[in-house]
């Protein structure tokens, strides 16, 4: 996307010039580790020969594929032939324990979040899909609209819908699989957003400057939001950290568990409130821990919250998720116990009257 682009252009040449000048941004940059990708189709961008603000070939690479959807789905099979660009950013994802991000597109101007893909199991029969942290999402989503200029306005483009406060639910929009956005919250465990920069795809040059203008108070509030929430280490009895053990506020389960990484650090973004942690070591008893959340994306610092497993001296080594549709599976087995359900619920409100 060519606005998408050049914004973080000018975001990385922002980071840099002001480090050391800027108090705030010299605070983030010594807290928060940033990665920035310009481009993730180059050859789209070099394939548009004559700009303009609806073209389409950009969108695909040489081989003729839409990148945006040519990741692993988690409510689909998706047959599309995984792309070398994508490859590269499912193995850079793999790497690197990213907690939260965006994605930049053209073509409208609205901030849409996950589920882009749903099921009954996420309530798209209805026509939204609903992920564990959808709070934490609307939030996201809201927390770049109005710091934009104008996107929290809500504007449509030409005659298409307006998207009310300028946030719009992936799968409320349009039904879209092998997402990025969806892979990396799923398998990933980093929250991402869809950033749709502009109406036109392809502007003039000269627009360029305001378009920076626009976003780059949104850009920065955003990327301040990694530090919601709560984080911390699971270490052994002898204080090695423990990977792979599975970490999740309690009431808010992911299809895939979120799980520590190498150090044994875990990232969970949650809002302000109570909630309950829950660590588990695979074959040993959960340690539950309850913690109060405020906003700490002032002080560049989540909560922190440690957990010692101290009969334990093994480093756990749990299987990774699988790339196959786990929502789908998810819907199959909710199918299946459909009736027992609802004589539970029946015999609930019986016993209730009687009382």
């Amino acid at each position: 996307q060519t606005v998408g682009r050049e914004m973080l252009l000018h975001l990385i040449d922002f980071l840099v010039t002001s480090y050391g000048r800027d108090p705030v941004i010299t605070r983030l940059l010594n807290n928060t580790r940033i990665h920035i990708m310009p481009t993730m189709n180059p050859d789209g961008f070099e394939a548009t020969k004559v700009p303009d603000c609806y073209y389409s070939r950009g969108r695909y690479n040489k081989n003729g594929e839409d990148l945006n959807r040519n990741f692993p789905d988690a409510f689909e099979n998706n047959n599309a032939s995984i792309q070398p660009e994508t490859q590269a950013v499912m193995n850079w994802i793999k790497n690197e324990t990213f907690v939260l991000s965006a994605n930049l597109h053209g073509g409208a101007l609205v901030a849409s979040y996950t589920f882009d893909n749903g099921n009954s199991v996420t309530g798209s029969l209805n026509g939204y899909s609903r992920s564990p942290d959808d709070d934490v999402f609307i939030h996201l989503a809201k927390t770049y609209s109005f710091n934009h200029a104008s996107m929290y306005k809500g504007t449509g483009c030409d005659n298409r819908p307006t998207f009310p406060e300028g946030i719009t639910n992936g799968y409320s929009w349009y039904q879209l699989e092998g997402g990025m956005q969806d892979y990396n919250y799923v398998w990933g465990q980093c929250f991402e957003i869809t950033l749709e920069l502009s109406c036109c795809k392809y502007p003039p040059a000269d627009q360029l400057e305001e378009f920076w203008n626009d976003n780059k108070v949104a850009l920065i509030e955003y990327i301040k939001q990694v530090h919601l929430g709560v984080k911390g280490q699971v270490t052994d009895k002898n204080g090695n950290p423990i990977p792979d053990a599975i970490v999740e506020a309690q009431g808010r389960p992911h299809v895939c568990p979120y799980r520590t990484n190498e150090h044994g650090e875990y990232f969970l973004l949650l809002l302000p409130g109570t909630y309950v942690i829950n660590a588990t070591v695979p074959g040993f008893k959960s340690m539950l821990k309850t913690v109060e959340i405020t906003n700490n994306t002032g002080n560049f610092s989540a909560l922190k919250q440690d957990f010692s497993f101290l009969e334990v001296s093994i480093r756990s080594r749990a299987a990774s998720c699988p790339k196959t549709p786990l929502y789908q599976e998810l819907e199959q087995a909710s199918a299946a116990v459909k009736p027992t359900l609802h004589l539970l619920v029946l015999m609930t409100v019986v016993l209730v009257i009687f009382k």
